[in-house]
């Protein structure tokens, strides 16, 4: 383990496998609760209905099982798999499982991965970054609370840190949208999902 991945493990103590379980341990019992007819319904993400983000945050969790196992993968086309033939809620869930399992094997964040050749340590964060800000997303836009508490403390003290170093890139290419300010104060998280443009307030404003 090089001296960077020490420095990038040192802001919370436990590997991308530990903080991806937590993170899932939030996402997937979201997405299963997802009713078909809130598929139509906006998000915080001006692109993306509900079906589409979820289809997106399906797509990211595949993929990024290869890019663990330092596979190519593919980002240019994401399957329309919600609402596809069979319970696409629990084929979520047994994908996110083997996201867990791929970035929580031994040596995972040694060295590069992905076409650019990322530190893994940061590829990995960005995994669980989607698995994050777009449950949150999810819960925004069908209603729904996501559990922030002590357990999920040092997630976001990785990804805080992960997002200042994707930030500047990541809106050059329409990753992240401008910063959204939040009050002074602010809890870490609401700082976080302002950091990747999101408003942390988004379900309170009037509809219409």
């Amino acid at each position: 383990m090089d001296t960077d991945d020490i420095r990038t493990e040192e802001r919370t103590g436990y590997g991308i496998g530990e903080l991806l379980r937590r993170a899932a341990g939030r996402a997937v019992p979201l997405v299963r609760a997802i009713p078909d007819e809130a598929l139509t319904a906006p998000t915080p993400c001006p692109d993306y209905d509900v079906r589409a983000l979820a289809d997106h945050l399906f797509h990211v969790v595949v993929e990024f099982q290869k890019l663990a196992a330092r596979q190519e993968a593919d980002f240019t086309v994401t399957p329309r798999r919600v609402g596809a033939a069979g319970d696409w809620r629990e084929r979520f869930a047994d994908e996110t499982d083997k996201l867990v399992a791929a970035w929580s094997a031994p040596g995972v964040e040694d060295g590069t991965t992905g076409a650019w050749q990322m530190p893994a340590r940061l590829v990995g964060s960005m995994a669980l970054l989607d698995l994050v800000v777009h449950a949150w997303d999810l819960a925004q836009a069908t209603g729904r609370a996501y559990p922030v508490d002590e357990e999920l403390a040092p997630v976001v003290a990785e990804l805080r840190g992960a997002v200042a170093e994707l930030a500047p890139t990541g809106r050059k290419m329409g990753a992240f949208g401008e910063p959204v300010p939040v009050p002074e104060g602010a809890p870490e998280f609401e700082r976080l999902l302002g950091e990747t443009g999101r408003d942390p307030y988004w379900r309170e404003r009037p509809s219409g």
